[in-house]
């Protein structure tokens, strides 16, 4: 059965509505969060953003002011924390030395470019650098996680082999460049993996069951993960 991503979008729109994502107070803080939900989940991401917002330090200056260990402590819920402290010293690094600290100067630069300079930071991947273009700087660029990599490969969408490139190019020629369409239906594909299409999956009541293949949603899963 061949089915497009318009019906995908309005079937999940209307299992689970409006999702309200990315939950931030300012772009900063969305470029912070993209780098500390890295390989985890986001509630701990959330408790780690929390911490440098109740220290009064979820701004470039001083949290570039900040120690290392202060830094470690305050975002240890979001594991790999020392990591992540230099995760985010070498963005915060790069932002200081090549923009004066601003965020603004930074994203004055055009989509391709800008994402260019994002990736040329050390720990900042493509599903980081889009987090920050489409949440962030509000550009059309779509945001490509495990799950929107399991739930078409699961459902024979996509080829199995088919890299991140590869399920970007799948959404960007399928759908208009617009920054609300593409933030929703990624979040709520998110809201699917969260519910429904996790490693083990949960085919019942899942907005997208009927379209399971006939072999069988998992058959061997590989590359879905």
């Amino acid at each position: 059965m061949t089915v497009t991503l318009d019906e995908i979008y309005h079937r999940l729109y209307d299992a689970y509505g409006p999702q309200g994502w990315w939950p931030a107070e300012s772009p900063f803080e969305v470029i912070v969060g993209a780098i500390l939900v890295q390989n985890t989940a986001w509630n701990n991401a959330q408790r780690a953003i929390e911490n440098l917002r109740d220290a009064d330090v979820l701004s470039v200056d001083r949290l570039y002011a900040l120690p290392v260990q202060e830094l470690e402590s305050l975002i240890h819920s979001a594991g790999y924390y020392r990591m992540k402290t230099r995760r985010l010293r070498n963005f915060l690094e790069h932002l200081v030395t090549h923009y004066d600290g601003s965020i603004d100067r930074l994203f004055k630069l055009d989509t391709e470019s800008l994402r260019d300079e994002l990736l040329s930071i050390n720990g900042i991947g493509p599903e980081t650098a889009d987090s920050i273009l489409l949440y962030a700087a509000e550009r059309p660029v779509f945001v490509v996680d495990a799950y929107t990599n399991r739930v078409l490969k699961r459902h024979r969408w996509i080829d199995n082999d088919a890299d991140y490139e590869m399920l970007q190019s799948h959404f960007a020629s399928r759908l208009e460049p617009d920054v609300s369409l593409y933030n929703e239906f990624h979040a709520l594909i998110v809201r699917l993996g969260n519910l429904h299409c996790r490693k083990t999956p949960r085919c019942e009541e899942c907005p997208l069951a009927q379209w399971i293949p006939e072999q069988g949603i998992c058959l061997s899963d590989r590359g879905s993960r």
